[in-house]
């Protein structure tokens, strides 16, 4: 009777360590979770997930340090498997259910710009977004090694492409 009593304690304050942390922590584990997956339901599906995970895990006996931690831990778990679970198609397998992708005039979304042109107008940009966008888009060169060869974060890496990308834009629309 004694052991019954110090585990219904244990579970006692497993749901009240569960209930605060699903007061402090759930919208803003639902934001990222959307923010990732872009879909309401799934997202809430996969914060409600996060939370049933952290139940088992503190009855199997675990013991948490930071919930916060945790909790976003579990949940960038469950938004990996997530990816995984969606699964993309090919090109050519669609080509050979019969699709037949078609370019439309009128469509403004179609405006691309070949390889060459794309060259040309990236030697116009200015020094420092011209290098990391012919490493990346030329060399292709994955951050990292961008990183590693400019001695910059890959952090700063990302952002000069972005802008230089912007920049190009501007100057594909002037032409």
């Amino acid at each position: 009777m004694y052991m019954s009593q110090i585990k219904e304690k244990k579970n006692k304050e497993n749901k009240d360590i569960l209930n605060q942390a699903h007061q402090n922590f759930s919208k803003g584990l639902n934001s990222y979770a959307y923010f990732k997956i872009h879909n309401r339901t799934i997202s809430t599906d996969l914060v409600q997930d996060t939370f049933i995970k952290t139940w088992s895990y503190l009855v199997r006996g675990g013991k948490i340090d930071i919930m916060k931690a945790f909790l976003y831990h579990i949940l960038n778990n469950l938004i990996v498997d997530q990816y995984r679970k969606h699964k993309t198609l090919s090109l050519d397998d669609l080509m050979e259910k019969g699709f037949e992708p078609k370019a439309s005039e009128f469509d403004p979304n179609f405006d691309i710009l070949d390889g060459k042109t794309a060259q040309l107008m990236i030697k116009c940009l200015p020094d420092k977004y011209r290098k990391v966008m012919l490493m990346r888009y030329v060399q292709e060169l994955t951050l990292k090694e961008i990183s590693l060869i400019t001695g910059k974060s890959k952090n700063n890496i990302a952002v000069q492409i972005h802008r230089g990308l912007e920049k190009l834009k501007l100057l594909y629309r002037r032409a």
